[in-house]
């Protein structure tokens, strides 16, 4: 086992790191969820009412709510390791006060992403039923 479990108090930094890989995974996943979307909509307009019941399942939703988190994470704390390697807010101090910064976009960028997805599905399906 690394010395550093020992020695080291459990930062927020520390879980942003853990957190970027997981995101990264989860991105990924969603991506392969993604394509599978896709190729359901080129195959014809029946397989594609399969997939769109998944999708406006609320278990689908809360899904697809996942897979935007984890790619608006994934973009910040790339971002953020970025500026790093151009040997910008490297200092322990900075990269402590980043932290929650990188949070609060994450959060705040992914509920604007939401909001505009799930909004103008709304608007669609509205328009749809009164047609």
């Amino acid at each position: 086992m690394s010395p550093h479990l020992q020695v080291y108090r459990f930062r927020l930094s520390m879980f942003l790191s853990i957190a970027n890989r997981a995101a990264g995974v989860a991105a990924a996943a969603g991506a392969t969820l993604g394509v599978c979307w896709l190729n359901a909509a080129s195959k014809g307009p029946e397989s594609f009412k399969k997939v769109q019941k998944v999708t406006r399942n609320p278990l689908g939703k809360l899904a697809l709510a996942g897979w935007t988190l984890a790619l608006v994470y994934h973009f910040v704390a790339g971002l953020r390791h970025l500026a790093w390697d151009a040997g910008y807010r490297f200092e322990k101090k900075e990269i402590n006060e980043d932290g929650p910064v990188a949070v609060g976009v994450t959060i705040g960028a992914t509920l604007v992403l939401l909001a505009s997805i799930f909004g103008v599905a709304a608007c669609r399906s509205r328009k749809k039923k009164a047609s």
